[in-house]
């Protein structure tokens, strides 16, 4: 079962309450300044990224990458999204931003599929339509089906701010990511498959720096670059740093931070960070910006992987590209715990309701390994979460309504929420909060494999809490760690709390946020994109998580997670069983061999093949 703790502020509540209602009727009499029109289509494209052969990857309107799209505070963005693909479905989520319901945006602009809209069907058109009132800086959008964005669907979006603090002479965005060889709907199914018994992640064949490999960025002498990095990737986080030059992060997940030297940053996929780089009195060199994969986060390093790539930072392109630099340790990167906000935001010193979420990644009766949190592996409902909510009247306070299969928690406006993650897992995970940033109010070193996890003890913190925590929508869970994340539910909405590890989320590795229903009914009618979308999917757009509108707790034919395994099965069986198939079915071939007159390996040469066999699969 959820461990919950509730505390009661129905006060605080109201008056905050109060205080959002009439913030939104102002709102609306303020007019955006512009609004941008944007017509995409998706498809198949095909291109060479890295140099190592041709892959399609998912264009708009016949081109990749995707365009970056710049906006300034206040503006209106008008994206209609017309799926191209002739048999996948498609959705777009604009990572970072609130869809703030107290400011007039819909929670139906927010995009992952089967949580706040149904999928868009091949040929089918949905308008995505909303400001951007009140935040500023880096952000990005992506597919929000399946694991989609990992062929490309993704671009940066950046929210000029006319009012920055920030002093710098010119501005890059850079998006890095990671590159798989097949498509991603072949990989996913390999890996969500009993012959990955062990749940290892799918190895990328490249790490890609804006969509390509080696790239060069051209300084001018005595200038301050402000540098926007976004991971955009699947996987892997990545390391940077910059040979000769001093960075100092100004901004983390769009919240400006205290100006903070660094000489070498860690950044998780769904994270961004903006740096400050001043340049050079002279052309005398060219330097080293160098991207670096988190090799811990492989089961396998294949002998051709190249982890390291080395761009350039150009200051005269007769000099040719840099060499590679080299830097003493991977573990002086520095610590987002450490940051402090820019615009200091007191602790949210006690809370109202905690949530604990205990992750582990277990195998279950079909042979494939799944992530949970508290047991349960995220399966998708029938009906979208929101359009549930939307459509259960008093009982959308109810958590029974939206099933045992998505970790559903019911949160009342206004309270303060602390979510305490605890990974069980000897990996990192970036887990990422739709609708909210939230304050990070404990952060856990990690621990090897093997060892106890380092669960968090509400009695016994490893550190005093920050007086002005760092503010994210995205945090590191590190191996065998946790965190503890403190938020004030003031977004009535559906919020998606996931790992953007997405092989994680394609585990099941999420949970559902249901804040404020019964204020959301009051501020959400069902767009014309919905319904039309639902219909063409042939989904409903009420009822149950099962779909039932007459009886809302009947379950019956609820989409739920396998059996568990057979007793006495277990993952290390599994794996022991895979093993041996292969080296029997290896033993086989050789006999073969034999019979039909060809030469025996030798021992060394037969364990080189086995080995190769066993890393490709």
């Amino acid at each position: 079962m959820f461990a919950r703790t509730r505390r009661d502020t129905y006060g605080l509540r109201s008056v905050l309450r109060l205080a959002f209602v009439v913030l939104a009727v102002l709102s609306s009499f303020v007019k955006a300044e512009t609004t941008h029109v944007f017509n995409f289509t998706t498809g198949w494209v095909t291109v060479n990224p890295d140099g190592v052969g041709e892959k399609q990857m998912i264009g708009f309107n016949g081109h990749w990458p995707l365009p970056d799209i710049h906006v300034n505070k206040g503006d209106r963005i008008e994206l209609y999204l017309t799926n191209g693909f002739e048999d996948l479905t498609t959705s777009l989520h604009f990572h970072g931003l609130f869809m703030d319901t107290n400011l007039g945006n819909s929670n139906q602009m927010d995009g992952p599929e089967m949580v706040t809209q149904c999928p868009i069907q091949p040929g089918g058109t949905f308008l995505y339509n909303f400001t951007v009132p009140d935040q500023v800086g880096t952000y990005w959008y992506h597919s929000h089906s399946g694991a989609q964005y990992t062929d490309g669907m993704r671009g940066a979006l950046i929210i000029h701010d006319p009012d920055t603090p920030l002093d710098y002479d010119e501005e890059m965005t850079i998006l890095v990511s990671d590159l798989y060889d097949k498509p991603y709907y072949e990989v996913a199914d390999f890996f969500l498959s009993r012959y990955n018994p062990t749940g290892a992640e799918p190895i990328p064949r490249n790490i890609l720096f804006n969509h390509t490999t080696n790239n060069t960025l051209h300084f001018d002498t005595d200038k301050t670059y402000l540098i926007r990095l976004i991971n955009g990737g699947t996987f892997v986080s990545q390391y940077f740093f910059i040979e000769d030059h001093e960075m100092t992060i100004v901004e983390v997940d769009g919240n400006y931070v205290q100006p903070t030297k660094a000489e070498l940053l860690y950044i998780a996929t769904g994270q961004r960070i903006n740096i400050l780089v001043k340049s050079k009195h002279t052309r005398s060199k060219n330097f080293a910006f160098m991207q670096i994969m988190d090799d811990t986060m492989l089961d396998v390093i294949p002998a051709d992987l190249q982890l390291n790539r080395t761009n350039t930072i150009s200051y005269d392109p007769k000099l040719g590209d840099a060499k590679q630099a080299y830097i003493d340790s991977l573990d002086n990167f520095t610590n987002d715990f450490d940051l402090v906000p820019y615009f200091k935001r007191e602790l949210l010193d006690t809370y109202d309701y905690q949530i604990k979420l205990d992750v582990e990644m277990e195998n279950l009766g079909d042979g494939v390994q799944y992530a949970f949190f508290n047991n349960v592996t995220y399966v998708a409902p029938k009906v979208p979460t929101l359009l549930t909510a939307l459509s259960a009247g008093k009982l959308a306070t109810n958590p029974a309504i939206y099933g045992d299969n998505i970790n559903a928690f019911v949160l009342e406006y206004g309270e303060v929420v602390e979510i305490v993650v605890n990974n069980h897992d000897p990996g990192r995970h970036p887990f990422h909060l739709h609708g909210h940033v939230f304050q990070v109010v404990q952060k856990s070193g990690g621990r090897e494999d093997g060892e106890v996890p380092i669960d968090y003890d509400e009695k016994k913190p490893i550190s005093a809490y920050p007086e002005y925590p760092m503010l994210r929508d995205t945090v590191v869970v590190e191996s065998l760690g946790h965190v503890v994340l403190r938020f004030q539910a003031t977004n009535p909405g559906i919020w998606f709390f996931h790992c953007h590890v997405d092989w994680h989320l394609e585990q099941g590795l999420a949970a559902v946020f249901i804040e404020a229903p019964l204020l959301l009914q009051e501020r959400e009618t069902l767009s014309e994109s919905v319904l039309k979308t639902c219909k063409a999917g042939n989904i409903p757009t009420e009822g149950n998580a099962a779909g039932n509108n007459k009886d809302w707790f009947s379950m019956e034919g609820l989409p739920k997670q396998p059996a568990p395994l057979p007793e006495g099965f277990t993952l290390k069986g599994y794996a022991a069983f895979f093993l041996s198939t292969v080296v029997g079915l290896w033993g086989l071939y050789t006999i073969v061999q034999y019979g039909l007159g060809e030469v025996v390996l030798d021992d060394q040469e037969l364990a080189v093949r086995l080995k190769t066999l066993l890393e490709n699969n």
